[in-house]
C-alpha cells in the first residue's frame, strides 16, 4: 500500500528530529485545483481612470507624456506597437528631422534633446533597437505614466463636446481596456481618435483661393503625401546575388533621374507611394506595392550593371511599417496655413517652433518617376507655432500633437518632421498638466494671455526654447544674484548665466559665461544679499546646439556629429551650497552628458552657491548657459 503524503511527512520529522509544521497549515488542495484551472476569460475587461490618455507613442506621444508626468499629471499612453518611436523607431527608421536643417542654433531641446544625447552616449553601436530602448526606458522610468503597448484605441464615448472614455483592446494579453481621463490626445499620426470622437478635420490638399496660399494646388482634392518603406543593407567579403520576387517592379535608368543612387546602406525616402489612395483605408494595398517597390530599386541596383560596385552588398532589413507622413489633420482654433512658415510671427499662445522647409512630396511618387520626388523651398530662420493649434475647436478636452494639428496641406510639408512633433508634444503635454493643475480647458489656456504667460515660462523652465521668450520667472531666485567667475572671455561674462537666453541666438552676443580651465578648473559663483531659501538648482549647459545629432543607419551622417558625449559638454562639476556659520552643502557630478542638469535637495538657506567646473568632454573652455535656484 502507497504511503499518503500527510503520514509520510510525520514519520519523517519522527525519525530525524526534524519540525514540519502540520501540513494542512501550509496545504490547501482546494487552492491548488485552482490554482490549476484554465483561464477561460479570453478579452478580460479592466477600468482604469487617469488625468491623461494619451493614443500613440511616437516623438510627439512620448515626450507629451513625460512631459504631462513630470508636471504632477497622472498618464496613460497606449500604443499599437511593441515598440515606442514611431516613426524614429527600429520597426521604421525614419530620421528625426526639424529645425537643425536650418544649420544655425535651433536644434530642438527640451526632452527630446534629453532623448537624443543619451542615446549617444549609451549606444555607440548605433542600434536601432537599442535607441527603442532609450525611450522606452525614460517613459518606464516616469512613476506617473502607465503604459500600455501593444494596444489599440477602438471606441470612445462622448457626451455633448467632451470625451468621456476610451475603449482599446491589447491582443498580446487579451485584455479589454475601459479609460476615463479628464483630457484626451490624439497623437496617432492619422488623428483616428480625433475622427472618432467628432472633431472637426482637414484632409487633402487645398486650393489656394482657400487662404491665398501661392504653393497650393489650384483645385482642391483629397491627394496627401505618400508613405515610404525604407531598407538597409551591408556589405559583404563575397558576391551577393540577388533575385527578385516575382511581383517586383521593374525600373530602368530613366526611373532615376529625378532619384540618385549614389548609396545604398539606408535607402530611401523617395520609395513613396500612396498619395493617390485612401492613405490609411488602402494601407495594406499600399504597403504590398511599396514592397514591389522597394525589391525592384534593389534589383536594379544589383542587376542592371550601372551599379558594379553594389556586388557584395545585401538587403540587412527591409522595413513592413510604412513611414506616414500625411493623413487627416484635426482643427483647432488657429490653423497654420503657408504664411506663418515663411513670414513668420510671434503667436502671443507660441510654445514650439520649426524650421524644416517646406518639403512638399507629389502624390504619385513612385508612380511617376519622370517627375521630382519633392518641391523644396529652405526658410531664413525657425517659425513659431501656436498653443491654439494644439486643441480641437469643437471637442473641449481633445488635444493633439504630431503631423496630425491643426495646419494646411501646405503648412504640414514642414511642421511634419519628428523633432518639430516633439516639441509640439512637449508643450502640449505640459500644457495638460498646467489645466489640470488649474482646472481649466485648452481653449482657456490658449486665448488667455494670464495662463500663456505662466505656461511659456514653464516651458522655457524646462528646457523647451520659445522664440523671443525670455526667462522672466518670478520664482527663480537666481535672477536677483550677483555674479562672479573665477575669469571669463571677453564675450563670456558671468552675468550671462542669469540673462534669460539660453542658447547663443544670432544678436551679436554670447549668451553664456566661459571661462579658461586654469589649473584644471574653473568656478562661477551666485551670490545674494539676504539669504535665499532654496531647494533645487538647475544648469543648462553647451550641448552644440548648431549640429544635427540623431541616429540613422548611414555612415555619412555622422560626419559632422559627434557620438558619446558632446564636446562643448560639462563632464565633471561641483555645487557648493553656502550659508555663513555652516559647513556648506556639497553636490558633486561626474561623467554628465546632458545639456539640461537638474539637482533636488533638502531646503536651505544660502548666501552663496559656486559651481566649480572640473573637465569637460574635450572643450578647453568651461561653459554655462543658464543657472537656476528655486524654492519648489
Amino acid at each position: 500500500m502507497k504511503t499518503q503524503r500527510r503520514d509520510f511527512i510525520r514519520s519523517l520529522s519522527a525519525g530525524t528530529g526534524m519540525f514540519f509544521m502540520d501540513p494542512i497549515t501550509i496545504y490547501d488542495r482546494e487552492a491548488e485545483q485552482k490554482a490549476f484551472e484554465i483561464n477561460k476569460d479570453v478579452y478580460k475587461k479592466k477600468k482604469l481612470e487617469t488625468d491623461f490618455l494619451i493614443a500613440g507613442g511616437g516623438m510627439s506621444g512620448v515626450c507629451a507624456a513625460i512631459a504631462a508626468a513630470r508636471n504632477g499629471s497622472k498618464v496613460v499612453l497606449i500604443h499599437n506597437r511593441s515598440r515606442l518611436g514611431g516613426n524614429a523607431s527600429s520597426e521604421i527608421r525614419m530620421h528625426i528631422s526639424g529645425a537643425s536643417a536650418l544649420q544655425q542654433v535651433w536644434r530642438e531641446t527640451g526632452i527630446l534633446e534629453e532623448l537624443v544625447l543619451t542615446e549617444a552616449v549609451e549606444n555607440p553601436q548605433r542600434s536601432y533597437e537599442m535607441w527603442d530602448f532609450v525611450i522606452y526606458n525614460k517613459v518606464v522610468s516616469e512613476e506617473n505614466i502607465t503604459l500600455l503597448l501593444d494596444t489599440t484605441f477602438y471606441d470612445l464615448e462622448v457626451a455633448g463636446d467632451e470625451i468621456k472614455t476610451i475603449t482599446a483592446i491589447c491582443s498580446q494579453t487579451e485584455e479589454l481596456f475601459e479609460i476615463k481621463a479628464k483630457f484626451f490626445a490624439d497623437c496617432t499620426g492619422d488623428g483616428t481618435l480625433g475622427a472618432r470622437a467628432g472633431a472637426d478635420f482637414m484632409r487633402g490638399r487645398e486650393a489656394t483661393s482657400q487662404w491665398g496660399e501661392s504653393l497650393a494646388v489650384e483645385k482642391a482634392d483629397l491627394n496627401t503625401m505618400g508613405n515610404s518603406l525604407l531598407f538597409t543593407s551591408s556589405k559583404h567579403d563575397k558576391k551577393m546575388p540577388y533575385t527578385p520576387p516575382s511581383w517586383a517592379r521593374k525600373y530602368t535608368t530613366k526611373d532615376f533621374v529625378h532619384r540618385k543612387i549614389t548609396q545604398w546602406e539606408y535607402g530611401y525616402w523617395w520609395l513613396e507611394l500612396g498619395g493617390l489612395e485612401d492613405i490609411v483605408g488602402d494601407g495594406q494595398k499600399i504597403r504590398h506595392d511599396l514592397l514591389a517597390t522597394l525589391f525592384g530599386v534593389w534589383d536594379y541596383i544589383k542587376n542592371s550593371g550601372n551599379h558594379p560596385e553594389s556586388e557584395n552588398w545585401a538587403l540587412s532589413w527591409v522595413g513592413m511599417i510604412p513611414g506616414k507622413r500625411e493623413s487627416r489633420r484635426l482643427t483647432g482654433d488657429y490653423i497654420m496655413k503657408q504664411d506663418d512658415i515663411q513670414n513668420p510671427k510671434m503667436f502671443p499662445d507660441r510654445v514650439a517652433y520649426g524650421g524644416w522647409p517646406l518639403d512638399d512630396h507629389p502624390p504619385e511618387g513612385m508612380n511617376s518617376t519622370g517627375i521630382a520626388p519633392f518641391r523644396s523651398i529652405k526658410l531664413a530662420g525657425p517659425y513659431s507655432i501656436p498653443f491654439r493649434s494644439l486643441y480641437s475647436k469643437n471637442i473641449k478636452n481633445l488635444l493633439m500633437a504630431g503631423r496630425n494639428v491643426s495646419v494646411s496641406h501646405v503648412a504640414l510639408s514642414s511642421t511634419r518632421v519628428m523633432a518639430t512633433c516633439a516639441a509640439m508634444g512637449q508643450a502640449m503635454g505640459t500644457a495638460v498638466a498646467y489645466c489640470n493643475k488649474n482646472n481649466i480647458l485648452p481653449s482657456t489656456l490658449g486665448n488667455q494671455e494670464q495662463h500663456i504667460s505662466k505656461l511659456q515660462q514653464l516651458l522655457l523652465r524646462q528646457d523647451q526654447s520659445l522664440l523671443g521668450v525670455q526667462n522672466q520667472d518670478e520664482k527663480d531666485l537666481a535672477k536677483s544674484a550677483k555674479t562672479t567667475a573665477s575669469s571669463s572671455t571677453k564675450d563670456g561674462a558671468a552675468a550671462n548665466v542669469i540673462d534669460g537666453i539660453n542658447r547663443n541666438i544670432k544678436d551679436g552676443k554670447t549668451h553664456q559665461w566661459q571661462a579658461e580651465m586654469k589649473n584644471g578648473e574653473a568656478w562661477i559663483e551666485l551670490q545674494w544679499d539676504k539669504p535665499a531659501r532654496m531647494n533645487h538648482i538647475q544648469l543648462s549647459f553647451d550641448t552644440g546646439l548648431n549640429r544635427f545629432l540623431r541616429i540613422s543607419p548611414e555612415d555619412s551622417v555622422y560626419k559632422n556629429q559627434v557620438r558619446g558625449p558632446q564636446t562643448e559638454t560639462v563632464s565633471d562639476y561641483t555645487i557648493e551650497i553656502k550659508s555663513k556659520g555652516k559647513p556648506p552643502k556639497t553636490i558633486k557630478i561626474q561623467n554628465n552628458f546632458l545639456r539640461l542638469a537638474r539637482h533636488d535637495f533638502e531646503a536651505t538657506e544660502a548666501d552663496s552657491i559656486r559651481i566649480t567646473i572640473q573637465k569637460t568632454h574635450g572643450d578647453p573652455l568651461a561653459k554655462i548657459f543658464e543657472v537656476r535656484c528655486y524654492l519648489d
